[in-house]
């Protein structure tokens, strides 16, 4: 799978593939080669599940219902 087709996965495909990856990473079985090209795809992923994570929090952050049922623009806390 190239890196075109990691930015048309959904966050849960891009996640479940970088688990995979990092498995298989720790596992230490992969010739180097394969290890190097498996990690480049990893930092792709991750990217990717960032990119979504972040878009996902954006559109929380435009959208809040207040007690009365109205709907308003409310930042989300991201401190804890």
């Amino acid at each position: 799978m190239s890196k075109d087709t990691v930015k048309d996965m959904s966050f849960e495909q891009a996640l479940a593939d970088l688990e995979k990856i990092v498995h298989s990473l720790e596992s230490g079985q992969a010739p180097l080669a394969e290890s190097i090209s498996s990690y480049e795809r990893g930092v792709a992923l991750k990217n990717h599940c960032e990119k979504k994570l972040k878009e996902a929090q954006e559109k929380i952050e435009k959208i809040s219902l207040k007690s009365d049922g109205s709907v308003t623009t409310e930042p989300l806390d991201t401190q804890e």
